[in-house]
């Protein structure tokens, strides 16, 4: 399928590794300039030396910044007033208990996971508006519908961004702009495979990964880790024209996990 992302601008938040660098691959791949995020140029050299390595004629921009702070975003829009897509990927999780969750702990997670997609939309989204063009897309995850006790502020801030996601859907009724959150499974990135790693340690990691699953996420119909391309063309997807009839959604692409008919 043609998603015909050509002459699109896009920005994915936190792209220089995981889900994020796997989205930014998906939407080069379908001709879209990509704006590759990271804090730190080794990072983001290395993300767009990836996405060259399959994509050869891939249009990247670079951009080295945290746009986990104020400043970060205030420097990103001034680099980039303006695109045509924003992917609010940007996010952290820690797996602390509940009682042991700091004030601290919290409000590093609001700022990051929340805050960042309110900014860079509060910018973003005007300029589509006014355009009457465009896509948001907010990564979730699905803690933000099934709470996991062990993570609960990470939880809070992923059904934070439903309801921001479609609080905003609300202001596109007329235009071809649509803002849709996305809510990924349990997903093997290389932080993932790492903590799963600890979980299971001298285990091979095929081993350890069914392992986790059958432990952790039984009710997963896919018994598997969700693979970061598989999350990067769905999200691919929802950026483009053909996902025209898509708008304030959550989207749900956990592997099944979620109990629930709707």
């Amino acid at each position: 399928m043609d998603l015909q992302l050509g002459g699109r601008t896009a920005l994915v938040t936190a792209s220089s590794g995981g889900i994020g660098l796997e989205i930014a691959r998906s939407l080069a791949r379908d001709g879209a300039t990509v704006i590759v995020n990271g804090r730190t140029e080794a990072t983001v050299s290395k993300a767009v030396a990836s996405i060259r390595g399959d994509i050869p004629a891939a249009k990247l921009v670079p951009l080295v910044t945290d746009c986990g702070t104020k400043a970060g975003c205030d420097e990103t829009i001034a680099k980039h007033p303006t695109v045509d897509i924003l992917v609010n990927n940007l996010g952290i999780y820690e797996a602390v208990g509940f009682f042991e969750e700091t004030d601290e702990a919290w409000h590093r997670l609001f700022e990051i996971n929340v805050m960042s997609g309110v900014r860079l939309s509060r910018h973003y989204l005007r300029g589509m508006l006014d355009r009457k063009r465009g896509r948001v897309v907010f990564i979730s995850s699905e803690s933000g519908v099934t709470p996991a006790p062990e993570m609960a502020h990470y939880s809070a801030t992923k059904t934070m961004q439903l309801s921001i996601s479609r609080s905003l859907a609300e202001l596109t009724k007329g235009t071809a702009v649509t803002v849709n959150t996305v809510m990924p499974g349990p997903t093997w990135t290389d932080s993932v495979a790492h903590f799963v790693g600890d979980v299971f340690p001298g285990v091979p990691a095929e081993t350890a990964e069914k392992r986790f699953i059958a432990e952790n996420r039984p009710t997963s119909l896919l018994q598997r880790f969700i693979r970061p391309a598989e999350i990067g063309d769905f999200v691919a997807f929802v950026c483009s024209d053909r996902s025209s009839a898509i708008n304030g959604a959550a989207l749900r692409a956990e592997g099944g996990l979620v109990r629930s008919a709707f």
